[in-house]
């Protein structure tokens, strides 16, 4: 029996390359996204590479705490297990720290803090139900570590991610539940492409202005693709990273050094 990963927001970007990288790595995996098109053909993707049964779709709104509970038994019974949840979905809006509205205030944490939470609860609930531990894995960000420019709200949200990792690996320990979390730097995706976008036009500037900025600080010279990230994934949800727990890994090409 293969074992059951449960990744949010996999429908596109860094989420789809995790998805795919655990298919890969011999995870059933449960496809979970806000929309449900983009979900249902990532997990098509997936069976047609690994055959029927690897893969399912589920909706989910990460910030409805009922909806991630009913997405986790869902894939929990349809895919017969549950060992990884990784709590993946986010949005990172551009706001200057003068312009922030109590709205992006609102939508920024409800996803990507809330979502963190409902994600580990219900994770909790899955694990128990199946009377073994697990491992929880969530995004979090090199703007978790260092606040960033024109990202106060989400590099807010990202450094209380950092710390519901910590305490939730203190909390969880006992039940045999690890809890890590990943923290990309500027990766190829839709995501990024819209930072960049807001970036860009607060400065007055042509697309491509904020990335040029932002890729000054990477040791390694190039922007990060998907897989690189999900490879980091790849190690927290295997046995390699059993005696690891509380760490949120920088896999950002060296944007901050710790």
């Amino acid at each position: 029996m293969k074992k059951v990963a449960f990744v949010t927001g996999a429908g596109q970007g860094i989420g789809k390359a995790i998805a795919l990288r655990l298919a890969n790595d011999g995870f059933a995996v449960a496809v979970a996204d806000y929309n449900a098109e983009t979900a249902h053909a990532v997990a098509d993707e997936i069976n047609h590479a690994h055959g029927k049964g690897s893969a399912i779709a589920v909706t989910v709104d990460v910030a409805d705490r009922e909806r991630v509970f009913a997405a986790v038994e869902e894939a929990r019974t349809k895919l017969q297990g549950f060992d990884v949840i990784v709590n993946n979905a986010g949005v990172a809006p551009s706001t200057p720290i003068e312009s922030i509205t109590e709205a992006v205030v609102d939508k920024v944490y409800n996803i990507n803090v809330k979502g963190v939470i409902w994600g580990i609860q219900a994770a909790v609930n899955a694990f128990k139900a199946e009377k073994h531990g697990g491992k929880i894995i969530n995004a979090c960000s090199q703007a978790g570590h260092v606040g960033n420019p024109e990202l106060a709200v989400y590099s807010s949200s990202k450094f209380a991610v950092r710390g519901l990792t910590q305490t939730a690996a203190r909390d969880l320990a006992p039940l045999g539940i690890t809890v890590n979390g990943y923290c990309p730097g500027i990766v190829k995706t839709p995501m990024w492409a819209e930072i960049d976008r807001q970036v860009s036009e607060a400065a007055g500037k042509q697309p491509g202005y904020g990335t040029e900025q932002f890729a000054k600080r990477i040791t390694l010279g190039r922007l990060s693709e998907p897989e690189d990230v999900a490879a980091c994934v790849s190690y927290l949800a295997g046995p390699d990273s059993d005696y690891m727990t509380g760490q949120s890994l920088l896999i950002d090409g060296g944007m901050v050094f710790n």
